[in-house]
C-alpha cells in the first residue's frame, strides 16, 4: 500500500506509456508490459495495467519449473540426490542453484523481491478470472540447448564463468543492479559469456522470444495481456507477427559426431602407445602407466578434496579416475558423488536450508546437498586436466624413448 501512496497518477501514467506495447494481430488486441525483474514499480504496473483492460489471458515470462518455485516455494527436501547423479544432471542443478543464489542476494541486499511482478501477474488473473499461460520455454531446455553450441573446453568455461560470475564477491553492485533492470537473471548472469561465445545469443535470447511470442500469438481469448521482461519486448514485437514451431524449439540439439569419435580416439591411442611400448621397453610402458594413473588419479582426488569430500569419495576418485577416463560413457563424478552421498546423506535440513545457504560460497560448500554436487562437478574437472596432462606426459615419452 504504501508503494501506492508514493507514486503520483503522472508518474504511473508516463511508467505506462514507456513499458506498454499495444499490438493489433489477426483480431486479437496483444498487451506486452515490458517489466524491469528487480523494479518494485513493475508489479504495482502489472496489476493497473490488468484491472484496467481486464484480458481474456494473462500470458507470464515463466514455465512450468518457475512457476512451481514461485507459487510453491523451492521444495529442495523433495529432491532426491542420487537420482540427480545418475540422470547426469549435477551439473545444471548446480548452474541452477548458483542463478538461485545470485537471484536472493540480490533481494536481501535491494530489499526487492525478483519476480515480483511475475507474482502480481498470476494473482491478477485469479482476481479477473483470466486465464493463464505460461509462456516461456522451459529454463532446462534452454540450458541443454547452450550446452549443446559448446565443446568441451566451452563447457568448462561455461561453468566457470557462471560459478565465478555470482560468487566473486558478496555484494551486488550498482552497475549490476541497473543490468538486471533490462535483463532477466539468466540474461545478466551469461551476459559477459555470451560476448564471447555470440553463438550462444540464439538459444538464450532469440529462441526465447520466439517461443514467447508464439505461446502470446496462440492464447485464447481476444484481448491477451504479456507480463515480460524489458530486454525480451523488442524481439516479441517483431517476432509475433510470425508462425513459429514450439516443437523445433524444444529440442534437444542433435549431438555431433565429432566429439565421440574424438573421446574413443584418445583412449584408445593412449592404451595402443602403451601397449606398443610395452613390446619395445616394459619398463617405459611401466612409466607411462603409472603417469597416467597418478595423474587422472591425483588431480580427480584434488578435485574432491577441494569439494570437501568424504575421505572415501576421495579414495574413489583416486582409483576411479584413470579408468573412467578410459571410457567416454563414464566420469568419475558420478563414482564419488554416489560414495559421497552414500557415507554424508543430505537430510532434509539439509535440503530446508538449500535456499539460505547458497547465498554463500561457505554455504555451498557447508551444506551436505550441494557438497555432493561439487564433488560430481570438481572431480570430473580434476579427472580432465589428468586426462590431459597424463595423455600429453604418455605420448612425450613414447615419442622421447621408443619413436
Amino acid at each position: 500500500m504504501e508503494e501506492k501512496q508514493m507514486i503520483q497518477p503522472e508518474a504511473a501514467s508516463a511508467l505506462e506509456e514507456e513499458n506498454v506495447t499495444r499490438i493489433q494481430l489477426e483480431g486479437k488486441e496483444i498487451i506486452l508490459i515490458g517489466t524491469a525483474h528487480v523494479s518494485k514499480l513493475s508489479a504495482l504496473q502489472v496489476k493497473e495495467v490488468i484491472d484496467r483492460e481486464q484480458p481474456d489471458t494473462v500470458a507470464v515470462e515463466l514455465d512450468k519449473q518457475r512457476f512451481d518455485a514461485i507459487t510453491n516455494g523451492n521444495r529442495w527436501e523433495d529432491m532426491d540426490i542420487f537420482k540427480v547423479i545418475k540422470e547426469k544432471k549435477a551439473t545444471l542443478l548446480l548452474m541452477n542453484l548458483a542463478i538461485s543464489s545470485f537471484q536472493n542476494r540480490m533481494a536481501k541486499q535491494f530489499d526487492v523481491k525478483p519476480g515480483a511482478e511475475m507474482i502480481q501477474g498470476i494473482e491478477s488473473a485469479k482476481e479477473t478470472g483470466a486465464n493463464l499461460v505460461l509462456a516461456d520455454r522451459n529454463i532446462q531446455t534452454t540450458f541443454s540447448r547452450i550446452w549443446g553450441n559448446l565443446g568441451p573446453g566451452g563447457k568448462a568455461q561455461l561453468l566457470t564463468s557462471v560459478v565465478a560470475s555470482i560468487f566473486s564477491r558478496d555484494d551486488i553492485t550498482e552497475e549490476e543492479m541497473e543490468k538486471m533492470k533490462s535483463q532477466d537473471t539468466l540474461n545478466a548472469v551469461l551476459a559477459e559469456f555470451t560476448e564471447a561465445f555470440p553463438r550462444l545469443k540464439t538459444p538464450l535470447i532469440d529462441e526465447r522470444d520466439q517461443y514467447l511470442a508464439e505461446k502470446i500469438r496462440t492464447a485464447p481469448g481476444n484481448k491477451i495481456v504479456a507480463v515480460l521482461g524489458a530486454a525480451h519486448v523488442p524481439g516479441i514485437t517483431k517476432e509475433i507477427h510470425r508462425k513459429h514451431d514450439l516443437k523445433k524449439l524444444t529440442e534437444k540439439p542433435p549431438k555431433p559426431v565429432w566429439p565421440k569419435i574424438v573421446g574413443w580416439a584418445i583412449p584408445l591411442l593412449i592404451i595402443g602407445i602403451i601397449a606398443y611400448t610395452f613390446i619395445q621397453n616394459s619398463d617405459v610402458a611401466t612409466s607411462q602407466m603409472l603417469s597416467w594413473l597418478l595423474w587422472n588419479g591425483s588431480l580427480a582426488a584434488l578435485g574432491t578434496i577441494l569439494a570437501k569430500g568424504h575421505p572415501l569419495a576421495v579414495l574413489t576418485a583416486f582409483v576411479a579416475a584413470p579408468f573412467t577416463s578410459l571410457n567416454p560413457l563414464l566420469a568419475v563424478g558420478w563414482f564419488s558423488g554416489l560414495v559421497q552421498a552414500y557415507f554424508t546423506r543430505p537430510s532434509v535440513k539439509d535440503f530446508q536450508k538449500l535456499a539460505d545457504d547458497v547465498l554463500s560460497v561457505k554455504g555451498f560448500w557447508q551444506n551436505k546437498a550441494t557438497r555432493v554436487l561439487l564433488v560430481v562437478v570438481l572431480g570430473n574437472i580434476g579427472s580432465s586436466l589428468g586426462t590431459f596432462i597424463g595423455g600429453a606426459d604418455v605420448v612425450r615419452s613414447f615419442f622421447q624413448h621408443i619413436f
